[in-house]
């Protein structure tokens, strides 16, 4: 091959390279309620299954991510240290404890804290509809009536250093 044609595959092999990281760096990822229930219905089973609880993490964006989460019991009392949590609730209900103190704190994994509870914290009733921003390192806990449950978005995002 000649040297010149060779330099030619060279930049094109290049231009393609950079071409392709543009464009994922570009992409918008969508998702509609309907899309998101129907692929909760997997969680759901899987929830069935476990304790109550089951989440996927749909994309990553460099230190943020989006999950969904599916609900049929309370969860456990939690803080993220550096990370907030946005929540879409797309159906069903629940009550969220946040603020206030964790009980019996314990590092779960770094820059997470999880206890036995929340004391002294804000209720707040989540129903479908409703977006909710838990501020990093702030303690929140999810709870569940009995025969209810709860599918909702997260974003996390990184708040602090």
């Amino acid at each position: 091959m000649r040297p010149d044609c060779r330099n030619v595959l060279v930049v094109l092999g290049a231009i393609t390279f950079f071409a392709g990281s543009v464009t994922h760096a570009q992409q918008a990822d969508r998702y509609t309620p309907s899309e998101l229930l129907e692929r909760a219905r997997q969680l759901q089973a899987r929830a069935e299954t476990s304790n109550g609880s089951a989440s996927e993490t749909l994309q990553k964006y460099g230190v943020d991510y989006t999950m969904l989460s599916f609900r049929s019991k309370d969860g456990g009392a939690e803080l993220h240290e550096k990370n907030a949590d946005i929540f879409v609730i797309l159906d069903g209900n629940a009550t969220l404890l946040w603020g206030g103190e964790l009980v019996d704190p314990k590092s779960s994994a770094p820059g997470e804290v999880q206890g036995s509870g929340v004391t002294h914290a804000t209720t707040t009733h989540l129903a479908k509809g409703d977006i909710i921003h838990i501020p990093a390192n702030t303690p929140h806990q999810m709870l569940v009536a009995k025969g209810d449950t709860i599918t909702y978005f997260v974003i996390k995002v990184k708040e602090r250093e």
